[in-house]
């Protein structure tokens, strides 16, 4: 029994804690009051929604971005090490450029690099 005590304890602490700070945050708060200027693009009503949607050829683009900037990650540690390892680095690197090289080449068969 004395286990359920001790969980019931813990959660009356969390739920007493994020009472605690909700209350805070209301008390510390500058104004409970909605802006009525946008915070953003200077103060001007915005011409279309906050969460619109992005094209669809964005998203191909952004992964194509996002595989040559992780292989950047894993080029800076190597450019340390490639002297000490020799050449079978220098091969595990372009092994890893070829992979990344045939995403691109499927990329582009597959137009996703087309903005027309």
């Amino acid at each position: 029994m004395s286990a359920y005590v001790s969980v019931a304890v813990i959660v009356g602490a969390a739920v007493a804690g994020i009472g605690v700070l909700y209350l805070v945050a209301r008390a510390t708060s500058v104004s409970p009051v909605p802006l009525v200027t946008t915070p953003f693009l200077s103060g001007w009503m915005p011409e279309q929604h906050a969460l619109s949607r992005y094209h669809a050829r964005w998203y191909p683009l952004t992964v194509i971005f996002l595989a040559f900037d992780v292989e950047m990650l894993f080029m800076y540690p190597w450019a340390v090490v490639v002297a000490s390892e020799g050449p079978t680095a220098v091969i595990e690197m372009f092994i890893f450029l070829g992979l990344l090289m045939v995403g691109v080449v499927w990329a582009w068969r597959e137009g996703s690099l087309r903005w027309v």
